[in-house]
């Protein structure tokens, strides 16, 4: 008996299996954060509410599935229900017909434990690339801290009440923010990846127009999508306003969200690198500091980038560095020739072979040749930090797609 059951677990150990030729890869995300005050949304809001929340996919795939996030959460989250579906675009509280209830475990409810997130079933909702979706979930009770990506640039919809599978949400009040939401992943082919693009404002996107989905990395993916060798990439926007790689900001420091932010994406294979204008400017901000603190500085943020890079190569990802774009006459950090010579000592040290895999050189796209320490004034949204819509879509433009076609 003993021989007949080994010769079985042999056989079944060498029996061809039926492997899919799907896989998880991540459609969309936004980095989790508490939110500032001015940002949070009141105990009653978040009380025995509907909370609707619009996104643009970057691949499209069969099916789907949804993060829910109490990162940042003292206690567990009860949510009662969540649906998605497709929405006519713009902005509306409006959805499209043939939207689906999301289940956890094959409930149509959920409790997230402090400090996790929480992955949904399947979803048997096929999406095209680009297109844009409404997730709503009804929420019983506030979370007794709140889990917020400021930045949507995208309204969000608050109406009492269990509405989540209602066309129309009429009378719903908008906020600019998304809560409680991670990610979508979409089933995709087996080539398929994601790029993860890391930084600050500049990738969340500060100034753009309002739904108008023209971050930079809103324009990349639309630039991947367009080519035949890159279509199965998608983008995740992982910045966060008033990120800062050594120190907290609005949002964790860098280095303690690249974990969660790059590495456990589902699906990547790339990540882009866009950060510490906010380390340049913050460090002088309040007040000079001395020739030997700059030279600690700039080799902590030096160690902090070699650190990123480590933990990506360990993952088997190529990780691409963007040089920091020049940010004088900014009123709040008032940089002078010292903050400059910081800046072009670390976009020195990105540039140098043998560091990140690739570089894309944002510095020198928007700086003014006649002023190097400024962007040009065509690029600059006018507050001489963040650039304008047309910038955003030339530092699009700037980045080359065959750092992401994979030759066999």
């Amino acid at each position: 008996m003993g021989r007949r059951l080994a010769f079985a677990f042999a056989a079944l150990l060498l029996a061809p299996t039926s492997v899919s030729a799907q896989h998880w890869v991540g459609s969309w995300a936004a980095s989790q954060q508490i939110p500032e005050p001015n940002n949070a949304l009141r105990p009653e809001q978040l009380t025995d509410v509907t909370l609707r929340q619009l996104m643009r996919v970057t691949i499209g795939g069969p099916r789907l599935r949804i993060r829910l996030a109490n990162t940042f959460g003292i206690a567990p989250l009860r949510i009662d229900s969540v649906h998605i579906a497709r929405t006519p675009g713009g902005d509306t509280a409006r959805i499209l017909p043939g939207g689906s209830a999301v289940t956890f475990a094959g409930r149509t409810d959920v409790v997230i434990p402090a400090g996790a997130e929480i992955t949904s079933d399947p979803v048997a909702l096929a999406l095209p690339p680009l297109a844009t979706v409404a997730v709503t979930m009804h929420v019983a009770d506030p979370p007794a801290q709140q889990t917020s990506h400021p930045g949507s640039r995208a309204t969000s919809w608050l109406l009492h009440g269990d509405h989540v599978a209602d066309m129309d949400l009429p009378g719903a009040q908008g906020v600019e923010h998304w809560f409680l939401l991670a990610g979508i992943d979409v089933d995709a082919p087996a080539g398929a990846a994601a790029i993860v693009t890391f930084g600050d404002s500049i990738t969340d996107g500060r100034g753009v127009s309002h739904s108008g989905n023209n971050r930079w990395p809103d324009i990349l993916a639309e630039r991947l999508q367009a080519d035949p060798r890159t279509r199965n990439l998608a983008v995740l926007n992982h910045g966060v306003g008033g990120g800062r790689v050594l120190l907290d900001g609005a949002g964790p420091n860098a280095l303690a969200r690249f974990e969660r932010d790059v590495l456990a994406m589902p699906g990547v294979r790339y990540v882009l690198v866009l950060e510490g204008v906010n380390d340049l400017g913050t460090f002088t901000r309040d007040a000079p500091q001395t020739q030997e603190a700059h030279a600690a500085f700039v080799r902590r943020l030096i160690f902090a980038y070699a650190e990123m890079i480590r933990r990506a190569h360990e993952r088997g990802l190529k990780i691409i560095g963007g040089t920091i774009i020049p940010f004088g006459g900014f009123d709040l950090y008032h940089p002078t020739a010292v903050n400059e010579a910081d800046r072009q000592a670390v976009n020195a040290w990105i540039r140098a072979p043998g560091h990140f895999d690739a570089v894309v050189d944002f510095d020198a796209l928007m700086r003014d040749p006649a002023h190097p320490e400024r962007m040009r004034p065509e690029v600059d949204s006018g507050d001489h930090i963040h650039p304008s819509i047309a910038g955003y879509r030339a530092m699009a433009e700037r980045v080359p797609l065959a750092l992401f076609v994979r030759r066999r």
